[in-house]
């Protein structure tokens, strides 16, 4: 029996934010911000929900004093507002939901002062070269070489639950390409993408949402 032993490596990104804010904002203490995107007939094309998750967790570790509530909790208490099959399917469509005076006094509920919504993806856009791996009476291994590109564009809408309204735009764009040089043993070079902007984007919804006036 032949068993391989995978290595993996961290390849190089490149990432760059970006910020439009069309008001101030900041937040005292005990109000709260969830984050949340389409969770409604997944597919291809939607934000993938462990980025949504990523984001958050990384978000609730942050040093501004701001509290995170997590999406399950947040649907809970304002159910059915935001239930898969009756959410809204785009950013736009908040607005109207947020100044709906009953989702109003269930959101006073939770102190909820921001609600941020997730679009984006992950894709991969380009991959070149060969492996093969095949095992024999004297052994066995892998050889050749992989290449691919993989770019995370993510932008995050910061809506004040207060005033029903838009604070202003986050995104984040980060690119790589990863590497798998294979003589044997399998040498991934991963770049990765999706965390780095996920940590990127946290960071910035953080500083952002705690600049201003509350």
């Amino acid at each position: 029996m032949c068993s391989f032993v995978i290595f993996v490596l961290s390849g190089c990104v490149n990432a760059t934010l970006q910020e439009v804010r069309e008001r101030e904002t900041g937040f005292v203490e005990g109000q709260s911000v969830v984050v949340i995107g389409r969770s409604n007939l997944p597919s291809t094309t939607e934000t993938e929900l462990d980025f949504i998750e990523c984001v958050a967790a990384d978000l609730s570790k942050n040093d501004k004093g701001l509290r995170v509530i997590p999406a399950d909790e947040f649907r809970d208490v304002v159910f059915p507002w935001f239930e898969p099959r009756v959410e809204p399917e785009r950013s736009a469509q908040l607005a109207w939901l947020l100044n709906q005076p009953r989702l109003a006094a269930q959101l006073d509920s939770i102190d909820l002062r921001y609600l941020v919504w997730i679009d984006g993806r992950t894709i991969r856009t380009s991959s070149a070269g060969s492996l093969g791996c095949a095992v024999g009476p004297g052994g066995g291994g892998c050889f050749g070489f992989l290449t691919w590109d993989n770019d995370a564009s993510y932008e995050a809408t910061v809506w004040d639950a207060r005033i029903g309204q838009t604070a202003g735009r986050i995104s984040s764009d980060a690119e790589g390409t990863s590497y798998m040089p294979a003589f044997v043993v399998p040498l991934p070079i991963v770049a990765r993408v999706k965390s780095n902007a996920c940590k990127s984007l946290s960071k910035q919804i953080a500083n952002f949402l705690s600049s201003g006036d509350a």
